[in-house]
């Protein structure tokens, strides 16, 4: 299997997780004019099932190293697979929450809300699991994420004051999926080896924990969707019959989303083989920023804003791209 063994790139793979992880939801946002979000998750789970397997029979079963994809799924002990499994759970329950925020509050307000607390709690719960790199450097670019997300909040606030309108329902959706969206990751993380050459037995393959992990992913879609779908956060209820009622275009929209999720998912555990599951995690969060300039840029949510609103937005950005540098400089 392909094993990362520089930080250098391990750095690379990190920020192309960063740009998966704030462009996916674009394709929500493209399916949201003819498409229930409701509708669109089931395809988005079945996009991250998808590239999980396609990942794990390429890079996850290529070269000399390590232990094979298949290899390693067969030697798995029930507590490894569990763990990667709940991993997905959680994942799932707190993704479904935030998508359902972006469709109340729109994408530069619930990303860097629920996102922006999922990299605070998230960076610190792995750095307490596993310390890896310097620590100042490191909760220094939490310190400041943590006040671009109140800058963001601010300058929607102002934008909403001037609608007249809070969906107070979109900010406090975000706010439980970020705090759910902190734990996934450890518990993916705990049922990997820490020796990816040489695996512990019974312990994962980072391409076996990301299959397993979109297994526990789908499986819960069972439940938490369907409740969803029988009693939506907006509009009214949506049917199975109608996802099956669906175009090609509105599917293939859906799973496109999640095998880009899934891209920087299976990176980012790539790359903590050399950054640190913290630093890993965190950099890969930097999908905040991604998301705010999609949202600001491209859908314009906060057109005809007061001019103070883009001053707001311009110092969110300046600290999210200063978070960044000093989480590379921790790792190096």
């Amino acid at each position: 299997m392909y094993i990362v063994e520089s930080y250098a790139v391990a750095v690379i793979l990190t920020v192309i997780t960063m740009l998966c992880w704030g462009s996916w939801a674009n394709t929500q946002k493209l399916a949201a004019k003819t498409w229930r979000f409701e509708l669109f998750y089931w395809d988005y789970v079945l996009g991250i099932l998808l590239f999980s397997l396609i990942l794990g029979h390429t890079l996850g079963s290529s070269g000399s190293q390590g232990v094979g994809f298949t290899e390693s799924l067969r030697q798995a002990s029930w507590t490894s697979f569990f763990g990667a499994l709940a991993g997905g759970v959680i994942f799932n329950l707190a993704n479904i929450l935030i998508v359902a925020a972006i469709a109340i509050a729109g994408m530069s307000v619930a990303f860097p809300i629920g996102i922006g607390i999922a990299l605070v709690l998230g960076v610190i719960i792995n750095y307490i699991a596993k310390p890896q790199g310097d620590a100042l450097l490191l909760f220094s670019g939490v310190a400041l994420v943590s006040l671009a997300i109140v800058i963001d909040a601010l300058a929607y606030g102002k934008k909403a004051a001037q609608a007249h309108k809070i969906p107070a329902k979109g900010i406090v959706v975000s706010i439980v999926g970020g705090v759910l969206m902190a734990l996934f990751y450890r518990f993916v993380a705990a049922s990997m080896a820490t020796n990816q050459v040489s695996p512990e037995v019974g312990m994962l393959t980072p391409y076996a924990a990301v299959f397993i992990f979109s297994l526990g992913v789908l499986i819960s879609n069972f439940l938490f969707n369907t409740i969803l779908m029988r009693k939506p956060f907006e509009g009214s209820p949506v049917t199975y019959s109608q996802y099956f009622r669906g175009s090609l275009k509105e599917h293939l929209t859906g799973i496109a989303g999640g095998m880009i999720w899934c891209v920087g998912m299976s990176l980012s555990i790539l790359a903590a083989n050399k950054a640190g599951f913290a630093i890993s995690y965190g950099l890969g969060q930097g999908a905040t920023l991604i998301a705010a300039l999609w949202g600001v840029f491209i859908w314009k949510e906060f057109k005809n804003a007061p001019k103070k609103v883009n001053t707001l937005l311009a110092m969110m950005f300046v600290l999210f791209v200063a978070r960044l540098g000093l989480i590379i400089l921790a790792g190096s």
